[in-house]
């Protein structure tokens, strides 16, 4: 495996119990800092000093009268949504607060009150009345809560109250002061516009005069009707009159040219009625008829026929010369409609340049004159608002700020409200408790659990020891400590590649992780199988498994490395008849590197022929080379790792190391658990505990009856 690059972790999720196992693990920090934070909440708030309140509740309204105002409307209806908030600021403002301290003299009062030196100045004063008052809108009204809180109840009252007449007065003052202000305005105003109205009726008379205006209806601010302009229409509608009747002539004239003598001689008098030409026709049919019936009776040669005759032709010749007349009369009056027409359009067209000069001249009057109406207008609405504004003034109005509740004297105390502040502080140390218990557990990067290990070093775990383990050699087999090791024997044997490979290293990364216990105890699980066993301690620096065993030092490895001693020398044997030990010996300066010569190489060829199994201890792995270089000689290597010890980066480094050198890690053995706090690893551990348990209640008192013997499965403390 390629130490440099490490197989890609899978990504953990947290389960319920995870959360419930980091609980039991950091329980004492929950339980101290909830216990801290609930009695400083506790002290504190009966250290507080007692507070009470007094209330008043107004009700506020923009400007309004009670009746609609000359224009027909009411400021009742109008909607401001943010005239609340305005007003709550107005109430804190430097206006109304210090006129409740001058009213109250609150400067004096409370430079009494407080002992102090010199008078509060109204700023200082201002500023604590400021801190005193809180202010809250009812929902869904126009309603405010004023709420004074003091360490007089009488105080409290006074100010609360007080506060709410300043700011009764103070609305109605500014209304009335404003209405004022805009009379007067107004005011000055229509005077201005009367001073102008003058000078521009003086401006249109004048102008009147020097341009000899002849208006007719001085009061309309358009131009008049002149006399040109009369003669115009005038003009214009003769004009019309006589158009229409040449047009009529003309086209009776043409209807009867067009036709022919006898045709027009039976249509002219319908046209022109005329007494002759209907007498002359009247003869005319007589005589023919009077001619038909002699031509019936009488010959051709009769003298009255010929009289007839000649009766008739003379009828004829007249009754033509009467209709030619008659013809040559309607010409004549249709050409003198024509020309009374173009008269007429001469005449209109004079009266029409007349009438341009006329308006071109008059034109400065008349926009003097609408100007002054213009003014007049204004002038006129001025007056009325003016008139609007002082009927406003004295109509009757709602009041502003009605004062609904008077602020009361309440006798108890409202701060600190101790048992919201004791339930807070309870609540306030859970939360800081379980999160400072939660971010502890964040930033502890150490082993947790199995899960942890397996997932970063990517090796299988082969054994979980409980906290403080006794050692075997002293306790026994039947000691209660005993099956977890037996468990790590069962895997480390179980996981062997080769059934020839039996020297182990046991390393760790840092100090203090438990490699000499678990060497010692190991082994002795593998002696009490009936092996051969030997301990062999190869930490030259720090030895300890001599002092575990109580024996010497004087001889052992670097004795047998030098050259010094024998083998059989420095092997020293133990109360267990199947197990050996090897101390370190001594470890001159200048020796350091003894572990990785030749000798050491030969030593373990050797020891591997002697023994069924060879546990070396080591130095840590992270700061002394001696535990790579016996992990790279050994045939298997097992990492020790305490529980909640180191960081999880560190141990990912030592397991780094074993590879690069070369070493076979064989698993891991998880060291020193809490079991009492992580009650995850019970199967691991705990019923082997139970197991052993009931089988010494079971077997009932000893031999001497007497009840007094020790139950075979108590846990013995640590040498």
């Amino acid at each position: 495996m390629d130490p440099s690059n490490p197989t890609a972790t899978p990504e953990a999720r947290l389960h319920f119990l995870d959360y419930w196992r980091i609980i039991r693990i950091r329980k004492a920090v929950i339980i101290l800092v909830f216990l801290l934070v609930s009695a400083t909440a506790t002290f504190v708030t009966f250290l507080l000093p007692k507070s009470y309140s007094s209330m008043a509740r107004i009700e506020v309204h923009l400007p309004s009268t009670d009746i609609a105002n000359l224009s027909g409307t009411s400021l009742a209806n109008m909607y401001d949504p943010y005239f609340i908030e305005t007003e709550f600021q107005v109430i804190q403002s430097q206006t109304i607060l210090d006129r409740v301290v001058d009213e109250l003299d609150l400067n004096k009062v409370w430079t009494d009150k407080y002992n102090r030196a010199t008078k509060l100045k109204t700023p200082e004063s201002r500023a604590m009345l400021k801190g005193m008052i809180s202010l809250a809108a009812e929902r869904n009204t126009s309603l405010i809560d004023i709420t004074v809180y003091a360490d007089d109840p009488n105080e409290a009252q006074q100010i609360a109250q007080k506060i709410a007449e300043v700011y009764e007065q103070y609305r109605r003052e500014e209304w009335v002061a404003s209405m004022n202000q805009g009379i007067v305005a107004l005011q000055t105003d229509m005077t201005n516009y009367i001073e102008d109205v003058r000078r521009q009726e003086t401006n249109v008379d004048k102008l009147r005069e020097d341009l000899k205006v002849p208006d007719l209806d001085p009061q309309s601010s358009m131009p008049g009707s002149t006399l040109p302009s009369m003669s115009i229409v005038l003009l214009q509608n003769q004009k019309i009159e006589a158009e229409a009747l040449a047009t009529k002539l003309n086209g009776e004239l043409g209807k009867l040219l067009s036709l022919d003598s006898n045709e027009l001689v039976q249509a002219l008098p319908t046209v022109e009625p005329d007494t002759q030409l209907t007498t002359l026709l009247q003869d005319q049919t007589e005589a023919e008829q009077k001619l038909i019936a002699q031509e019936q009776t009488l010959g051709m040669s009769n003298p009255e026929l010929k009289t007839t005759q000649d009766l008739l032709v003379k009828l004829k010749s007249q009754i033509n010369e009467r209709v030619s007349g008659l013809t040559n009369a309607i010409q004549a009056r249709a050409d003198a409609q024509t020309a009374i027409v173009n008269a007429m359009q001469k005449r209109l067209d004079d009266a029409t340049a007349e009438d341009l000069e006329t308006t071109r001249r008059t034109r400065p009057y008349y926009l003097a004159k609408m100007d002054l109406e213009e003014t007049k207008r204004m002038l006129d609405l001025i007056k009325f608002k003016v008139e609007q504004e002082q009927a406003n003034m004295s109509m009757p109005t709602g009041k502003m700020v009605q004062i609904i509740d008077k602020a009361e004297v309440h006798p108890r105390p409202v701060r600190p409200n101790k048992a919201v502040n004791i339930v807070l502080g309870v609540v306030v140390g859970l939360v800081v408790g379980f999160g400072l218990a939660f971010f502890i557990e964040y930033l502890d990067t150490s082993v947790k659990t199995i899960d942890d290990v397996e997932r970063t070093l990517q090796s299988p775990v082969l054994g979980v020891i409980p906290q403080n383990v006794g050692y075997l050699l002293d306790e026994g087999a039947e000691s209660p400590h005993a099956e977890a090791y037996r468990v790590l024997r069962t895997n480390l044997l179980f996981s062997r590649k080769d059934e020839k490979l039996n020297t182990i290293a046991v390393v760790s990364a840092g100090a203090g992780e438990g490699k000499s216990t678990t060497v010692c105890n190991l082994a002795t699980v593998f002696a009490q199988g009936g092996q051969r066993v030997l301990m062999v301690d190869s930490d030259l620096r720090r030895p300890t498994l001599h002092r575990l065993l109580g024996v010497a030092n004087t001889l052992g490895l670097t004795n047998y490395l030098l050259k010094q001693n024998t083998l059989e020398e420095v092997i020293q044997t133990t109360k267990l008849s199947t197990l050996d030990l090897m101390a370190s010996g001594k470890l001159p300066s200048s020796s350091l590197g003894v572990l990785s010569s030749a000798q050491m190489r030969d030593l373990i060829t050797e020891l591997k022929r002697r023994y069924d199994y060879v546990f070396f201890d080591s130095p840590p792995i992270m700061g002394v080379s001696d535990a790579s270089i016996l992990a790279s000689e050994v045939d298997m290597t097992l990492q020790v790792i305490q529980y909640r010890r180191y960081p999880q980066p560190m141990n990912i480094r030592a397991k780094q190391l074993i590879e690069k050198v070369g070493g076979n890690l064989i698993g891991i053995v998880l060291n020193n658990i809490n079991m009492a706090q992580d009650e995850s690893y019970y199967y691991y551990s705990g019923y082997y505990h139970d197991y052993y348990g009931k089988n010494e209640e079971d077997s009932g008192p000893g031999a001497n009856g007497a009840g007094q013997e020790k139950p075979r499965g108590e846990i013995k403390p640590k040498s």
